[in-house]
C-alpha cells in the first residue's frame, strides 16, 4: 500500500488512465494481494506465472503458489491495451483502489485451465461453470499499486489483515495458531473439533471464515458471522479469535487446501485444519465425487514443510448418547454406544419444514439466526420461472398460476412476462445473444428482489440458454428465495401451428435472425422442478400441477 500522500498524487494521476472496474471476484483478489493475503503476489499473473501455475503449482521462479489469480477483461478493453498501458482499477461505486502497470496481455486455454486446475471441465463443478460462463476471455497480467482496500461497511472489527493478526497474536504472545476455515454456520460438533485440534496441536484457535464469495447456495456471510459470534462465547476467554478472510473461493479440492494453508501462513498461523473433502464442490454431472475425500489432506501434508504451515487433519465428532457429550468417531464402541448424527441434508430438511433442531446439535442461539434467514418454505419468497419456445402456452399458464395464487392470498404476486418486461425494462435491447442474455439477467434481478421481500416472481420468457438460467438461479437462491424451474414443453410444430404473429414463417423466410428453435438453438432444461406437456392438458389443469408442485415443494399449503 502506498503513503496517503503518495496515494493521492497517484489517484489524481490515475484520471487520466483508461478504467475497469472490478468485478465480485477481482475485487476479493485485489484486496489480498494488496494486503499481503496473497504473498508473495504483488499483482494478477502474467502469462509465464500463469503457465506454470497451470501446470505445477508454482511461479515462474519457482516459489509454490496453486491457484492463478488473473485479471480477466473483456475483448473490446483489450484492444485498447498495449505492454505498459497504467489501468485504474476501481471498485462497483467508482472509487479507485488501484493502479495495474499491464506487462502481459494473452487468451488462456480456459479448458485446458479447467482440467488442470480444477481436474475436470464439469460444468456442475461451480468453479469451472465460472470460469467458462462468467470469467472473460482476455487475461491482463501486471503489478498492482494498491492505494486503498475495498471498503467495508459491517463487521469492521472483525475485518483484519495478515499484518494486524499478526501483531494481535504477537500481542498476545500466541507462537502457535490453529486455524479453522469454513464457509458455513458453525454448530456443536465444529466447536468440538476445534476443541480437539487445539488441545492436540498446543495451540490457540484462529475462526478464520471466509466471507468473500463461496459456493453457490451458501449461507451469506451476514448471518454466519453473528452464529460466529455467539459461537465464539462457547470457547475459553482468551484463547480464540474470529477473523474474516475476503477471500473468493474456487472449491478447487486439494490445490484449494494448499492455497488456504498459504494463505492462513501469510495471517500468521502455524496450522490449518483440514476437513474431509476440504474446499470440495460436491458431486458431478454423474453423481461421483469431484475429488478423493481425502486427497487435500495427503496435498497439504505432502507440501507442508516447504509451505509453512502443519496440517491438521479434521477428526469426525459424533454425538454419543451414553456420553451425553461429542468423541471421535474413531474412539467410539458403536456395539456399545448410540452414535446420534443429523446430516445436513436432514438439517435443512428440518430447517425447510419448521422441524426442532436438537440441542446437542446445535446451539439454539445460533439455530435461531439462521431460522431468521431461512424461514420455512411456506414463509419464502418464491420465483416460479417459466421457460419454453416462443408460442408454447408460457404466458397464458403463468397467468392462470398468477390469479390461482392472488386468489389465495398469503404473498404478493408480480408477473414478469417477457413481452412486459421488454417494453417496460428491456426496451432498448436487440435480440443478439448478449442483449438477450441481459434480458434475462435483468429479470432474474428483479424476480430476487422479490423472492428476497418474500413475494412471489412469476417468469416467462423463452431464456433458451441453460447457463442464463443457471444464473437466474444462482441469484433467487443467493437472497434465500425458493426457484421453481417450469418448462412448457410444446413441440416446435405446435408453436408454429398456433404462432398469430406469424414469427415463425418470418424466421424462416429469413426475415427474422437468430430466432430461436428456428436459426438459434433452445437448450432444454436437463433437470426442471416441473416439465409442462400443453397437447396433453388445459392451460386451467396445467396451472393446477404448478399448485400441486409448490404444496409437494413445501411453499404453499393447500390442506
Amino acid at each position: 500500500m502506498l503513503d496517503p500522500k503518495a496515494a493521492a498524487e497517484a489517484k489524481q494521476a490515475a484520471v487520466a488512465y483508461l478504467d475497469w472496474d472490478l468485478t465480485e471476484r477481482q475485487l476479493c483478489d485485489f484486496e489480498l494481494l494488496a494486503n499481503g493475503g496473497f504473498s508473495p503476489l504483488t499483482g494478477f499473473l502474467g502469462k509465464a506465472d500463469y503457465d506454470r501455475v497451470v501446470a505445477e503449482m508454482r511461479l515462474a521462479n519457482g516459489a509454490l503458489w496453486p491457484m492463478p489469480i488473473t485479471l480477466d477483461v473483456t475483448e473490446a478493453f483489450a484492444e485498447q491495451l498495449e505492454t505498459g498501458t497504467r489501468v485504474a482499477l476501481r471498485d462497483p461505486e467508482g472509487v479507485i483502489l488501484g493502479i495495474i502497470t499491464v506487462a502481459d496481455i494473452w487468451r488462456p486455454d480456459r479448458l485446458i485451465e479447467a482440467q488442470q486446475v480444477f481436474g475436470t471441465t464439469d460444468l456442475a463443478h461451480p468453479g469451472v461453470a465460472y470460469l467458462m460462463e462468467q470469467s472473460h476471455p482476455v487475461y491482463v497480467g501486471g503489478q498492482i499499486e494498491a492505494l486503498a482496500l475495498p471498503m467495508h461497511y459491517d463487521f469492521g472489527h472483525l475485518r483484519l489483515t495478515p499484518a494486524e493478526l499478526r501483531a494481535r497474536f504477537k500481542r498476545a504472545g500466541w507462537r502457535r495458531v490453529v486455524a479453522f476455515q469454513t464457509r458455513n454456520p458453525m454448530h456443536r460438533a465444529h466447536v468440538e473439533l476445534t476443541f480437539l485440534a487445539a488441545r492436540q496441536t498446543e495451540a490457540n484457535l484462529l475462526i478464520h471464515p471466509v466471507v468473500g464469495m463461496t459456493k453457490p447456495g451458501d449461507v451469506d456471510h451476514y448471518s454466519r458471522v453473528r452464529c460466529y459470534e455467539h459461537v465464539l462465547k462457547k470457547y475459553p476467554e482468551q484463547t480464540t479469535a474470529l477473523s474474516l478472510l475476503p477471500l473468493a473461493m474456487r472449491m478447487g479440492g486439494p490445490r484449494e487446501a494448499l492455497w488456504h494453508a498459504l494463505i492462513r501462513k501469510n495471517y500468521g498461523c502455524t496450522h490449518l485444519i483440514v476437513g474431509r473433502d476440504h474446499a470440495g464442490p460436491g458431486k458431478d454431472s454423474q453423481g461421483e465425487d469431484f475429488y478423493d475425500p481425502y486427497a487435500a489432506q495427503e496435498m497439504v501434508a505432502e507440501y507442508a514443510d516447504e509451505a509453512g504451515i502443519e496440517m491438521v487433519p479434521f477428526r469426525m465428532m459424533v454425538y454419543v448418547q451414553e456420553r451425553a457429550g461429542y468423541a471421535p468417531i474413531d474412539e467410539v464402541n458403536e456395539a456399545t454406544e448410540t452414535v446420534m448424527n443429523i446430516s445436513g441434508t436432514e438439517f435443512r430438511r428440518r430447517m425447510r419444514e419448521g422441524l426442532d433442531i436438537p440441542d446437542w446439535f446445535g446451539y439454539p442461539e445460533v439455530v435461531a439466526e439462521l431460522r431468521r434467514t431461512y424461514p420455512p418454505r411456506a414463509k419464502q419468497g418464491i420465483t416460479l420461472f417459466f421457460t419454453g419456445l416462443s408460442g408454447s402456452g408460457k404466458s397464458t399458464i403463468a397467468n392462470a398460476v398468477m390469479a390461482k395464487l392472488m386468489e389465495r392470498g398469503g404473498r404478493a404476486v408480480t408477473l414478469l412476462d417477457g413481452d412486459i418486461v421488454r417494453k417496460h425494462l428491456s426496451s432498448e435491447l436487440g435480440f443478439s445473444k448478449a442483449d438477450r442474455d441481459l434480458n434475462i439477467r435483468r429479470i432474474g434481478f428483479v424476480a430476487a428482489e422479490i423472492s428476497r421481500n418474500g413475494g412471489v416472481a412469476i417468469c416467462a420468457p423463452i431464456a433458451p440458454y441453460a447457463s442464463t438460467r443457471r444464473d437466474v438461479r444462482a441469484m433467487v437462491e443467493a437472497v434465500h428465495g425458493g426457484f421453481v424451474e417450469i418448462h412448457v414443453a410444446t413441440p416446435i410444430e405446435e408453436c408454429e401451428r398456433r404462432d398469430r404473429k406469424g414469427l415463425y414463417a418470418k424466421a424462416r423466410a429469413g426475415l427474422i435472425k437468430g430466432f430461436t428453435g428456428i436459426d438459434d438453438p433452445y437448450e432444454v432444461p436437463e433437470q426442471p422442478e416441473l416439465t409442462l406437456d400443453t397437447l396433453q392438458a388445459t392451460p386451467e389443469e396445467l396451472a393446477q400441477q404448478v399448485i400441486l408442485k409448490l404444496e409437494n415443494l413445501g411453499f404453499i399449503n393447500l390442506r
